[in-house]
């Protein structure tokens, strides 16, 4: 695997990656930045919600779960002094769906933070990472 930022111009980069994709990284104009782009810190957080998503919504589909929307909230709280280091993260899963079974999803969260997600695997080596998450029967606003 490999990924390359480029500069942009000022402090805003381009990154990407073998799959061919581009993300705009930027910062705060507090640092001499255009406010145009993710601050690296919320793609490494980003990273660690999409790569669990992607295990839980995979094992829900195996155990034949019918969900209507599944979302991974990440909340982080960072050291004041630098390197700004993520020092708890809160995943909170919420997963949308009438018949949602309870256990199928612990299970599955369970799965993906044990097993298969590497981000949560890297990043639990040096960061407390809680887990909370809970079923919604109603359907959930149109999202992103």
């Amino acid at each position: 695997m490999q990924a390359t930022v480029a500069l942009k111009q000022e402090m805003s980069f381009a990154g990407t990656a073998d799959s061919g994709f581009t993300v705009n990284l930027g910062t705060s104009p507090m640092v001499g930045g255009a406010n145009d782009g993710f601050r690296p810190m919320e793609l490494m957080l980003i990273s660690l919600a999409g790569c669990t998503a992607m295990d839980v919504i995979s094992i829900l589909r195996k155990k034949r779960q019918e969900i209507d929307q599944l979302e991974v909230r990440a909340q982080a709280e960072r050291t004041a002094e630098h390197p700004r280091v993520f020092t708890d993260i809160l995943l909170t899963y919420v997963v949308y769906g009438s018949q949602v079974d309870d256990t199928a999803v612990a299970r599955s969260i369970e799965l993906s933070v044990t097993k298969y997600c590497a981000a949560h695997a890297m990043l639990s080596r040096s960061v407390s990472i809680r887990h909370s998450y809970e079923i919604r029967a109603d359907s959930p606003v149109n999202r992103v």
